[in-house]
Order: C-alpha cells, then structure tokens, then sequence
C-alpha cells in the first residue's frame, strides 16, 4: 500500500509546489490511516484543512484501497512559531 500512496501523492504534489508547498509521507497504520505533513506554505496556509481533507484525502480514497483516513501532522518550524505565539 505504501507503494499506491507515493505513487498517487506524486500526483497531487505538483499543484501544492505550485504554491510553495509540498507533502511528505510520515506513516500508514494497519486500520489505513495516511499520516501526512503539508511543507512549506501548506504547512501555514488556513486553507491547510481543506488542502489535506477534500484533496490528498479524496483522491487517495479514490485511488488505494485501504485508505480510510488522512491525518496531517504540522511541519516542526510552524509547530514552534504556533507554539512561541501561545507563551
């Protein structure tokens, strides 16, 4: 499966670095949740949610059997500055 899912985020990586950003593969668990991070601009854009539910979520469904979920997990650099402006 791991295979089918780099294959199909290949597809979906050229419109996201259009943007200035990019998505990584971090994990898939055995119930077929894909654990991905959005990079770069994806990483802070509010429109992040959107990006990884209704597009990499989407089409990854459509395109690799097993795949029941994809969780974003946030680029270290953004987790820091959300976490600096919460102190």
């Amino acid at each position: 499966m791991r295979e089918q899912v780099e294959e199909v985020l290949k597809m979906v990586r050229p419109a996201l670095q259009a943007d200035g950003g990019d998505v990584e593969l971090v994990d898939i668990s055995a119930e077929g949740i894909v654990s991905v991070k959005l990079k770069g601009a994806c990483g802070s854009c509010p429109m992040s949610t959107m990006t990884l539910k209704m597009g990499i979520e989407k089409t990854l469904k459509e395109k690799v059997p097993g795949v029941k979920s994809v969780d974003g997990k946030e680029d270290d650099i953004w987790s820091r500055s959300k976490l600096s402006e919460n102190l």
